[in-house]
């Protein structure tokens, strides 16, 4: 946890105890890239020294695997999975459980050759095949290959029978909702594939939770400042401006913005999504000319967001970032207050620049509210306009606690919000 002055050992001692309230029964640890990694390595040796000192029934190791298909051929190889796994015993770990990506079915011969030649019991090589629809399926999947019985025999958990009823719904109301709308995520990394993909998954959650499919329409922030606003977001429902970092994109983001504002879409700011509307709100409402960050412009005239005095001197700039989970306090009577339902929340953060206190009288004289800061309100961490339907960022990045059964409150909310403005 980093510390810097605002935070006092009263609230680190409340940050600790939330986080001790939530205790692990079960740890998964996840090493990713192909075994063998010189990347991986020390990780793969810690697991093998864990489960070493653990000792039987108490660590399993489960091995992912691909089984490709050759077309040529037309038959599925098992010859990658076996290569796998002896690389895997040369580091010292042997895999309880073999989970098997593939395009096609299992057939019964390949399941006992793979068996066979990579020593895993017939019962727990389990085929992963490639969902239809979405990756939510897949669960349902590995309960159908009995993977759950096999780990709790594994482990010798006493476990009651799984009652999947409300995944089963939930993967339904992904896959067939009732209603389906597009909302657009303003982005700079658009091209990437997973570079916004918890703020995607997010919306799924808060959609499937309003029984609404979401179809994200990725807007790059630059096709913005060359195009306009309109041309990109005239026919959404909502639109989410995410994180990041550096100027490439920001005048578009703003751009995004504004026309949310102007024009009553919803809004929802995350992150750098918060600091671009303040930054909207102080040039076009405020009159404020040429107002920014002094991340973007170091020498703008009025510098809404800043670095912290206390950060100023810090050369190491990850020392500089605010990380980590950090309480707020909600304003009562504001969207916010309406959304949680609470007065303090603990929230996620990764960001170096704050809203400039210097300047809330003039920002909140013009109808900007800040509706949630830290405990000491010295910082803000949740800004509103009133009299939109839905206009709310935040300073930090709820996409990182929302789940598939329990979307983050911002999204179920702001998802509702463009269901009832598109209607």
């Amino acid at each position: 946890m980093q510390v810097i002055p605002h935070v006092t050992d009263e609230i680190k001692a409340r940050i600790r105890k939330l986080e001790s309230e939530t205790p692990a029964d079960v740890i998964l640890a996840e090493v990713g890239g192909t075994t063998g990694d010189i990347e991986g390595l020390p990780f793969l040796e810690a697991i093998r020294q864990f489960i070493h000192e653990a000792g039987p029934q108490n660590a399993i190791v489960m091995h992912v695997t691909l089984v490709p298909f050759i077309k040529a051929a037309g038959e599925l190889k098992t010859k990658p999975s076996q290569q796998s796994i002896a690389k895997l015993r040369e580091i010292g770990l042997h895999p309880d459980v073999l989970i098997c990506r593939t395009e096609h079915p299992i057939e019964p011969d390949v399941r006992q050759k793979l068996s066979l030649f990579c020593n895993v019991p017939l019962h727990a090589v389990v085929e992963a095949r490639d969902v239809d629809h979405t990756v939510y399926e897949l669960p349902l999947m590995l309960q159908q290959e009995k993977l759950d019985e096999t780990v709790c025999k594994l482990l010798a958990l006493q476990t009651p029978p799984p009652d999947t009823s409300d995944w089963q719904a939930f993967v339904k109301r992904v896959i067939s909702p009732k209603k389906r709308m597009k909302i657009a995520v303003v982005g700079k990394y658009i091209e990437l594939q997973d570079a916004y993909k918890s703020i995607y998954e997010s919306l799924t959650h808060a959609g499937a939770a309003n029984d609404c499919g979401i179809e994200a329409i990725r807007v790059d922030a630059q096709d913005i400042e060359t195009d306009g606003a309109e041309k990109h977001l005239r026919d959404v429902a909502g639109v989410v401006v995410p994180g990041g970092f550096g100027d490439r994109g920001v005048e578009g983001k703003i751009m995004a913005a504004q026309y949310a504002r102007e024009h009553k879409v919803p809004y929802l700011g995350l992150c750098l999504g918060m600091q671009v509307a303040t930054i909207e709100f102080a040039r076009n409402v405020c009159g404020l000319a040429n107002a920014d960050s002094t991340e973007f412009d170091p020498k703008t005239p009025h510098p809404v967001i800043c670095m912290l005095e206390e950060q100023l001197d810090v050369t190491q700039k990850g020392a500089s970032m605010r990380l980590g989970t950090w309480p707020t306090k909600i304003v009562e009577g504001t969207l916010a207050h309406r959304v949680y339902g609470k007065t303090e929340i603990f929230e996620r953060h990764r960001h170096r620049y704050e809203f400039n206190d210097a300047y809330k009288q003039q920002l909140t004289e013009k109808g900007f509210v800040i509706s949630g800061t830290s405990p000491d309100g010295t910082l803000a961490e949740l800004i509103e306009i009133p009299g939109h339907p839905w206009f709310l960022a935040c300073q930090f990045h709820p996409e990182f606690k929302s789940k598939p059964r329990t979307p983050h409150p911002l999204f179920k909310g702001f998802v509702e919000a463009c269901l009832s403005v598109k209607v």
